[in-house]
């Protein structure tokens, strides 16, 4: 079983998630694959745990962080998605993936990730979710266009956060995309559950991954975002929009 990396914060604000922070393989668990891989964009999101726990120091705010790489289990698919445990990834095949028992992993990675955010959900009661990733600027595989966005702000139905975020990150001469490079509306399986199936706002953040390839793009990242989601969570405290 794989235990989150949970860090502690205040309760009643902001909650942290990151879903990809990790490309560890566990003891038991054969991919097939060059570890080479594991470093790509396709094992890990790349840049997003030193983020998230800078985020986290920045705004004393807890934070969930996964410990197994999206290569072995995609903790941000839901159990019955066909790319919850990939055999293909970017071009790349993963033949440690192929007739393997899906209930295991599901039971063993799966389950327990998003059991350690409901529960911590439950003891801090946040106000707002935020939800760290990352992008490559172009894929490998199949017609590869170059991704202009230096940020992307995805939402599925609740858009109260994404309406704030949107405005303010342009401001900043900030290329921004809303829904891309790829929609909330389609994939946003953990703020789905953990935040919209509870009412409470949300938001998914997706930086390009080449602005977090250093301790310079992480710090300044952490700069950019730590007092907008501080703007995010007070607007909305204000305007009474806290609850569906």
């Amino acid at each position: 079983m794989s235990i989150p990396e949970i860090l502690n914060g205040a309760s009643g604000g902001i909650l942290l998630l990151c879903d990809h922070a990790s490309n560890v393989v566990p003891a038991g668990v054969d991919l097939g694959i060059s570890p080479v891989i594991l470093d790509k964009h396709v094992g890990v999101d790349i840049g997003t745990a030193p983020l998230t726990r800078a985020l986290s120091h920045a705004l004393a705010a807890p934070a969930v962080l996964a410990t197994v790489s999206r290569l072995v289990i995609d903790l941000h698919r839901q159990p019955d998605h066909p790319g919850l445990i990939p055999q293909v990834s970017d071009g790349h095949p993963i033949p440690g993936n192929v007739d393997i028992d899906r209930d295991d992993r599901i039971a063993r990675f799966h389950r327990p990730y998003h059991r350690a955010l409901d529960e911590t959900i439950r003891a801090v009661k946040p106000k707002l979710l935020a939800a760290i990733h990352s992008f490559t600027p172009q894929l490998e595989a199949g017609e590869n266009p170059l991704r202009p966005w230096d940020i992307g702000i995805l939402s599925n139905r609740d858009r109260r956060a994404a309406d704030i975020a949107l405005p303010l990150l342009r401001e900043l001469g900030l290329v921004v995309g809303d829904n891309e490079p790829y929609s909330g509306r389609l994939l946003n399986a953990t703020l789905n559950r953990h935040g919209e199936g509870r009412g409470i706002p949300g938001i998914a953040i997706e930086i390009r991954n080449d602005l977090l390839s250093d301790e310079a793009g992480v710090q300044r990242w952490t700069d950019i975002l730590a007092p907008i989601l501080l703007e995010i969570r007070n607007r909305l405290a204000r305007e009474g929009r806290l609850a569906t």
